[in-house]
């Protein structure tokens, strides 16, 4: 499992998913006058993770689900492809999640409960969109969820905060 692997498993190209309502709500908050710059870093930080968690997430359990076959068309899936096994995937899932729970509980001791409440939701929307029983992405929930996690919450949540 080389780092260039591992790279290429947290899919890079759909960071700005993460980077850009965090920017936006930054942008409100500047525009009202009032930003908080670190609460707005460790916004982008939490929002990172918890992208890169969804990416490894939906890796491991598309491989899982057999949605994902080695003799995929399109971006090479790690899990599918044997480069990355199952367990460790869902390791590096669970450790994105744990950094986005981090910066979480600064984000706590800065906004509260409600801030809290959206990571939660958000990290286990993240795991639900290709696992679990009833995962929301199988089920043409998954773009809905998409926007309003990273479109409302995410915007609304950074300029709470």
């Amino acid at each position: 499992m080389s780092v260039s692997t591992w790279i290429a498993a947290a899919r890079l190209r759909t960071l700005p998913a993460a980077v850009v309502p965090v920017a936006v709500g930054t942008a409100v908050a500047r525009a009202c006058g009032d930003v908080a710059w670190c609460p707005a870093l460790a916004a982008l930080g939490g929002s990172l993770a918890i992208q890169i968690g969804t990416n490894f997430a939906n890796d491991v359990f598309d491989a899982e689900k057999g949605a994902d076959t080695p003799d995929r068309i399109g971006p090479l899936r790690a899990v599918s492809a044997g480069l990355i096994s199952a367990r460790a995937m869902k390791i590096a899932m669970l450790l994105s999640f744990a950094v986005a729970s981090l910066f979480g509980l600064y984000l706590l001791a800065e906004g509260g409960w409600p801030i809290a409440a959206i990571g939660i939701a958000s990290i286990i929307s993240g795991i639900a969109y290709t696992g679990g029983p009833w995962p929301l992405g199988y089920h043409g929930l998954g773009d809905l969820f998409v926007l309003v996690f990273f479109g409302f919450v995410a915007v609304c949540g950074t300029v709470y905060i």
